[in-house]
């Protein structure tokens, strides 16, 4: 793409890290070896990948294929053995533990099958968590956690803490908390897994819908054929590789 280099460099963490367009993440030459001892478990070598402003990718493969293992890496959550991974033009092997924590709580958001909510928290307080930890004062956190709550069908359920919410609820507050910093791209790792399929259906129709809404790139990780044919792009891991898959295969 023509845009490809440009942005990439170690600019100042505090700047903003949400690009109207070109790339929000790319992955260079991306390797991943787990060891144990003398056993080396390849996963995948020379990998390139890349998510545009506002596309939503799905990422299909077999159980074991690598695919948690690769949202970990482009997410800043794991270290690539090899290769470089740039998140809103950012190298995140430059950056400091700190800077990276800081640039994925501002440029990305995440949504994995289990919701991950802090039991103890109601949903508006799991929702604010994201926008005080990236420094904002108490009323502009709830503000906006519960804007985006209410949109997702949960104002009647701010005070409720995720023991009392169903498993669709505590799924949308999820995906509230993921977009709560309006952030460059969601990753979402099997967030409708859990689910029954008219619950999924509902929790997937919602995130696209937000996606659209706040222009916020989507990269998700699936198992789910006819979810992924909803997305602008597919690919498939397979033999630590990642290929396209053609619109009719899917």
């Amino acid at each position: 793409m023509s845009n490809r280099e440009s942005g990439i460099g170690n600019r100042d963490s505090e700047k903003q890290v949400q690009p109207a367009t070109g790339e929000v993440i790319r992955a260079e030459r991306l390797g991943k070896t787990y060891a144990e001892g003398k056993l080396h478990t390849p996963v995948f070598d020379g990998l390139d990948f890349h998510v545009d402003a506002g596309e939503t990718v799905a990422i299909l493969g077999a159980s074991g294929a690598g695919k948690s293992t690769l949202l970990h890496l482009l997410g800043g959550l794991d270290t690539p053995t090899s290769g470089e991974v740039y998140v809103a033009g950012q190298k995140m092997s430059a950056l400091s533990d700190a800077a990276r924590g800081q640039l994925r709580n501002r440029a990305l958001g995440f949504v994995y099958q289990f919701h991950h909510l802090l039991p103890e928290f109601t949903a508006l307080e799991n929702a604010m968590l994201p926008v005080l930890l990236g420094g904002s004062g108490v009323p502009e956190a709830s503000s906006r956690a519960k804007a985006l709550l209410e949109s997702v069908g949960l104002g009647h359920r701010l005070e409720h803490k995720p023991g009392e919410l169903s498993g669709g609820e505590r799924q949308r507050a999820a995906v509230a908390r993921a977009l709560v910093n309006r952030p460059a791209c969601v990753l979402g790792d099997e967030p409708t897994g859990n689910l029954d399929e008219k619950t999924a259906a509902t929790v997937f129709e919602l995130m696209l819908e937000l996606n659209r809404a706040q222009r916020t790139s989507l990269v998700l990780v699936t198992h789910d054929r006819r979810l992924a044919r909803r997305l602008d792009r597919v690919l498939e891991l397979h033999d630590g590789k990642l290929r396209q898959v053609a619109r009719d295969e899917v």
